[in-house]
């Protein structure tokens, strides 16, 4: 696997949505990409939408700044 993310990715990224198939879709396709889930998702409620919001971080792997 390649040691840099993919072209004009960051090796971190913060997905974030509401909590629904859609933000476990965007976790799915990112760990099929070859990210890595780094810690645990995070929940939150917002009560100006009436939803439960999630975020999941991601890393690159193997990823080693000035490669």
């Amino acid at each position: 696997m390649a040691s840099r993310p993919p072209e004009g990715a960051l090796p971190y990224r913060l997905l974030t949505g509401k909590d629904d198939r859609a933000f476990c879709e965007k976790v799915s396709k990112a760990l099929e990409e070859g990210w890595e889930l780094y810690g645990e998702p995070k929940l939150s409620y917002d009560w100006w939408r009436g939803q439960t919001r999630c975020a999941q971080a991601v890393v690159w792997p193997g990823y080693e700044p000035g490669n």
